[in-house]
């Protein structure tokens, strides 16, 4: 405010510059003073009126800010009680609720230990929704309702139910070539579910079933079929079948067990070798069989007519050799006869020393075997360590199912030879008793001479 009226004289001063009159200049001075004076004035009043009415509006703030007050601090002390009360129902909820919270946590549980159970059974796939249920009842952490439980006792006391059942459904089938249907399953409680003469295995991750890769030996398809069947009768008839009392376990085992083929591949090439030479004893030894029956009829036939010999058997060929009525040395009929069956032995006793070397060779190539497993085994225990035992398997397998080969080739050679031999020494036998008796009868017809 100080410097106002010099700011005006100031501004004045500019059109006083063009002016030339002093007297113009001095009223123009003293009007602008006039004027400064004028407009002071009223901003001081106009400043003043504003003060009063700013003091009245403080004054009217103050007055509306007590009650304001008063209010804040009811409700601040109404806010401390509610949380005290809160506090106070809550502990007293806590106490109230420490049952429920229990039930909740076994409910939970529960329907866990029952979603294990329900994911391998084979129930699951006729009444696949139940899964999804469980998942829910055992992930939630509410309070779970009457329908829940109600629901979840259902579901339990279903699965007890079937246990006991032998039903006929239709669900979804993988063959063994990948492809798949809906098929009707006949299902005998939680154990076996059968198609057409087929056992199949449940699969949980798709909810399905699938043919086993190798079937129950015996009459095992033949009673599934029979059951099958059977199914959508009514009747009382019991029927046989083949369950896993394992829920899956033993049948799954069931596809890693070897078959025969299989054994004899884990022989290897000794197994073959020891195979091949079996089947050559046999071999030979029915042929030698055939051939000692074939001679046995045709001897047993010219025993019944000594008197005319036959050249297609051995008896007749060394009873040719005795001439009746022709006068000969007994020595040296003795020694024709002696000849002559010397001649047919060989024919008789063919393939005897070859089939007790068979029987011999059988289990020392089984012993090759097992010498030869165990150095597999050995190696793979050298190069991996005995921490993975299906690594030695093959090398054991070697070993043992060479020997199992060797003894089984062996034994029945051994009783082939056996045989073979007693049929040609009853053979021989005869033709030498017929041949003592034509010696005698040589005697006799020199000493009647």
């Amino acid at each position: 405010m100080r410097y106002l009226p010099l700011l005006i004289l100031l501004c004045a001063m500019l059109p006083v510059q063009a002016a030339t009159d002093l007297d113009a200049l001095l009223d123009q001075v003293q009007a602008s003073q006039q004027e400064s004076a004028k407009i002071n004035k009223e901003r001081e009043q106009r400043f003043l009126r504003n003060k009063s009415e700013q003091k009245e509006l403080l004054e009217q703030a103050r007055a509306e800010l007590r009650p304001i007050q008063n209010r804040v601090a009811s409700l601040r002390k109404q806010f401390t009680d509610n949380e005290l009360e809160i506090k106070e129902h809550r502990e007293l909820l806590a106490k109230r609720a420490g049952d429920l919270n229990q039930l909740t946590a076994l409910v939970r549980q529960v329907a866990g230990d029952f979603r294990a159970v329900a994911d391998n059974s084979l129930i699951s796939a006729q009444f696949p929704q139940r899964l999804e249920f469980l998942d829910d009842v055992a992930e939630t952490n509410e309070l779970p309702d009457i329908a829940t439980l109600e629901k979840l006792w259902f579901t339990m006391q279903q699965e007890m139910t079937e246990n006991g059942k032998v039903v006929q459904f239709q669900a979804n089938v993988m063959a063994v070539d990948g492809t798949t249907s809906d098929r009707d399953i006949v299902r005998v409680g939680p154990f076996t579910a059968v198609h057409e003469g087929t056992y199949l295995k449940y699969l949980p991750l798709s909810l399905q079933y699938q043919a086993l890769l190798r079937q129950p030996e015996g009459d095992a398809e033949d009673d599934a079929e029979d059951l099958q069947e059977a199914a959508g009768e009514q009747g009382e008839d019991v029927y046989p079948i083949a369950i896993d009392p394992t829920r899956g376990s033993i049948f799954e085992l069931l596809q890693n067990k070897p078959g025969l083929w299989d054994r004899i591949q884990q022989g290897s090439w000794v197994g073959y070798l020891i195979i091949f030479l079996g089947a050559c004893g046999l071999l030979l030894a029915v042929v030698q069989l055939a051939h000692l029956q074939r001679v046995s009829t045709r001897v047993s036939r010219q025993m019944q007519n000594i008197a005319s010999p036959s050249t297609d058997n051995p008896l007749g060929r060394v009873l040719a050799v005795f001439k009746p009525g022709a006068v000969v040395d007994v020595e040296s009929l003795e020694l024709q006869l002696d000849e002559a069956i010397l001649k047919e032995t060989p024919q008789l006793e063919r393939g005897q020393s070859l089939l007790k070397l068979l029987a011999a060779v059988a289990p020392l190539m089984g012993l090759l075997g097992t010498v030869v497993g165990m150095i597999v085994t050995f190696q793979a225990i050298t190069v991996f360590g005995t921490s993975d035992p299906k690594l030695m398997a093959g090398g054991i397998s070697q070993a043992l199912v060479t020997t199992v080969l060797g003894l089984v080739v062996a034994i029945p050679l051994l009783f082939a030879h056996s045989v073979v031999a007693s049929r040609s020494r009853s053979l021989v036998q005869i033709l030498d008793e017929q041949a003592a008796g034509l010696i005698a009868r040589s005697l006799e017809q020199r000493r009647n001479g």
